[in-house]
């Protein structure tokens, strides 16, 4: 932001969790004075340096305990799962996470939804599904996992099912609006299982 818009942000805090990397960046900005319409014309300006400038550590720390093993587990049956991801940061962004946490290999390009495809992040389980076509990917065979309120609004915005995780701010009584709460991976494992029809 500062080297599209010549604005010092640092310091600033807004509400992040669960939103796209584009609705915080207009966030911050607007809480500078610029106006809606020169945000909307440096937005691809402001992904495309935020993208080139992003080096992430190593994140592998950062892993939820149990979720690597109820990956592979979950991967190991592509008859009856399919990963895509639905997240706020710019795809960019989200691959460089990725590999840095070592999660890479679960997720393939071409596939997902991410904030460098939509501001609004009720728009992206559609963009993952369209993705995973063609035909779109069903709504009945899709679940979000997501840490956040938003995560499940996100989800029922485009009718599909969601499991929520308290692995991040929220705890279960802050998900309670999600079809399933999981407090750790083998509860994340049970309730996918048990949303595609199995014990």
């Amino acid at each position: 932001m500062a080297d599209v818009h010549g604005v010092d942000v640092r310091g600033l805090e807004v509400d992040a969790a669960g939103r796209t990397d584009r609705a915080i960046a207009r966030s911050l900005l607007e809480a500078v004075g610029i106006g809606a319409e020169a945000i909307d014309d440096g937005a691809e300006a402001v992904l495309a340096a935020t993208s080139a400038a992003y080096e992430p550590p190593d994140l592998t720390a950062k892993v939820a305990p149990g979720m690597v093993a109820v990956l592979e587990a979950l991967a190991a049956r592509p008859e009856a799962f399919r990963f895509s991801l639905v997240t706020g940061n710019y795809e960019r962004v989200a691959r460089r996470k990725l590999a840095a946490a070592g999660l890479e290999r679960f997720f393939p390009q071409g596939q997902g939804g991410f904030g460098s495809d939509a501001e609004a992040r009720d728009e992206l389980p559609g963009v993952a599904r369209e993705r995973a076509g063609p035909p779109p990917w069903p709504r009945e065979r899709t679940v979000v996992v997501g840490d956040t309120p938003r995560d499940i609004a996100c989800a029922r915005a485009d009718g599909v099912r969601v499991v929520a995780v308290t692995t991040g701010a929220y705890d279960a009584a802050g998900l309670i609006e999600a079809d399933a709460v999981a407090e750790e991976g083998p509860g994340l494992e049970a309730a996918l299982l048990a949303m595609a029809g199995e014990a």
